[in-house]
């Protein structure tokens, strides 16, 4: 079973976040956008999701709305670089929305890690 589904349209950084979470042992999926990350849950067990907010397809506000209603109990980290705004104004939202953590990439390996253990506790 995995432990934590990582969704990312960034390949570079998707993968250097899945890297981080197994290193620390971590069972991880990963995919590119929202749509594909329901999907994996619907067909996966998994406690926490870590995702972006601005991808194509279906972008993580939207990502997070369809979590809080079809997946109560998942814990959620949101994650952005920014878009046309500052990281700040859509990690805003995000909390607003249901995430339970939110990081502005790039973000300190170990407080995003320190969020992790505690959100999965």
């Amino acid at each position: 079973m995995a432990d934590i589904l990582v969704i990312d349209d960034d390949e570079g950084f998707r993968y250097m976040v899945c890297k981080l979470l197994s290193r620390a042992g971590y069972n991880v999926l990963d995919c590119q956008d929202g749509k594909k990350g329901i999907d994996l849950l619907r067909k996966n067990s998994v406690p926490l999701v870590i995702t972006d907010l601005i991808m194509p397809d279906q972008e993580g506000i939207e990502t997070i709305m369809q979590l809080r209603r079809d997946f109560p109990q998942v814990k959620i980290i949101a994650m952005s670089g920014g878009g046309r705004g500052s990281p700040e104004i859509y990690l805003d939202s995000a909390m607003r929305l249901g995430a339970s953590r939110c990081f502005s990439k790039p973000f300190d390996a170990e407080a995003f890690l320190e969020s992790v253990k505690e959100l999965l506790q």
